[in-house]
């Protein structure tokens, strides 16, 4: 599902294409890197801010981009200093971005380390029966430019407060592609986003600090493992056998543990780095002990790290969190074993934390004013 803008995304323009319009218009090769500088390194928020650009260039740059092709329509802030920003795209669609701040001991917040939670489609058509972000199903992909868009609404407000940020092209820490959607279903976009983000001419974001969450899609695993990009990858796991997953997961029955487990190992062979298993506890579906030594089994298997995050409510869906002390052992028969593991604390939950809630509310919002 594509969507056509009236003009292309500046933000999704690499060095390579930027040259190759301006040599169409007439401009020397120069130029390009001049506007992307304007872009990425000194944050141009209207194209009169290029000043050391002529004024028709502007007003052909003006007729034949858009800028910036998000808005922000709202900033929830947690208690937890967890930002949830819901933007807005030029055909009113909706997508989330996360701001997750991780305070340092001895400095204040805004030298904290920010982790960015970026989005890939609006909506999803994954059908995992626990994520708020398929509820509604999937309307559309982003294209690149709106994908590296949403890393500069955050540079555009972190800038204000950070002063970090008038030293490093990023005002954040690191950069994980979990939001709504799945990323590999949108796979050109995402590459191509992502080698803006990582390119000296870009944010200039080194890729070891980029985290790619997938539910699965093994045959673009395989094909990312081939990526020249040094990605980190994440495997929406949550379930440690077939027969667990397939109830949670559609995307299992495509793609069972058989299949999947040896793509991961592909990956991780020849990227040389430890992979990420996500794995959502959810009561009385995935929390047995059985289940936590089967995952056990396949992250020893892997050399894989174990991220567990209890279940945060969405309203709506019928699922529950564990309680503490079945978190707490599950996460031991890990640690028993040696198995790298981070049972997480939940980040944002006075906010509608789960991915894709405040999307939701919104979009029906709109719906009954609408009525």
């Amino acid at each position: 599902m594509k969507y056509a803008p009236a003009k292309p995304p500046l933000t999704g323009e690499t060095l390579a294409t930027l040259t190759a319009r301006l040599k169409e218009h007439g401009e020397p090769a120069f130029r390009a890197k001049q506007i992307l500088d304007w872009v990425y390194k000194k944050r141009a928020r209207q194209w009169d801010d290029m000043t050391n650009l002529s004024k028709p260039l502007r007003a052909w740059l003006d007729a034949t981009f858009e800028l910036m092709p998000v808005s922000l329509v709202l900033n929830q802030q947690s208690e937890d200093v967890t930002d949830k920003l819901l933007l807005e795209l030029g055909d009113r669609s909706l997508i989330e971005t996360v701001i997750i701040r991780v305070p340092q001991e001895g400095v204040g917040l805004d030298h904290s380390r920010k982790t960015i939670c970026i989005s890939t489609q609006v909506g999803c058509a994954m059908g995992c029966v626990f994520c708020a972000s398929g509820l509604m199903g999937l309307k559309r992909d982003l294209n690149a430019g709106e994908i590296v868009a949403q890393l500069l609404q955050v540079c555009y407000r972190e800038d204000v407060r950070t002063p970090r940020a008038h030293m490093e092209l990023a005002s954040f820490d690191n950069i994980v592609v979990m939001g709504m959607g799945e990323p590999l279903a949108n796979y050109d976009a995402i590459i191509r986003a992502l080698t803006i983000v990582n390119a000296d001419w870009g944010l200039g974001f080194g890729a070891r600090r980029i985290t790619l969450s997938t539910s699965g899609l093994v045959p673009k695993i395989l094909q990312l493992a081939d990526e020249p990009l040094g990605l980190r990858l994440a495997i929406s796991l949550h379930g440690a056998t077939d027969e667990v997953r397939e109830k949670i997961m559609p995307v299992n029955k495509a793609y069972p543990l058989a299949k999947l487990l040896p793509a991961i190992k592909t990956f991780s062979e020849k990227h040389g780095r430890m992979v990420t298993l996500e794995f959502i506890l959810i009561e009385e579906i995935n929390d047995s002990l059985i289940q936590a030594e089967k995952l056990r089994d396949i992250a020893l298997d892997l050399h894989a790290h174990v991220n567990l995050i209890p279940y945060n409510t969405v309203e709506g869906l019928p699922w529950k969190r564990p309680s503490i002390t079945r978190q707490e052992r599950f996460a031991d028969i890990l640690r028993d074993a040696r198995v790298s593991v981070t049972l997480r604390r939940e980040k944002g939950h006075d906010i509608d934390a789960a991915c894709g809630q405040l999307r939701l509310k919104t979009e029906k919002d709109r719906e009954l004013a609408a009525m």
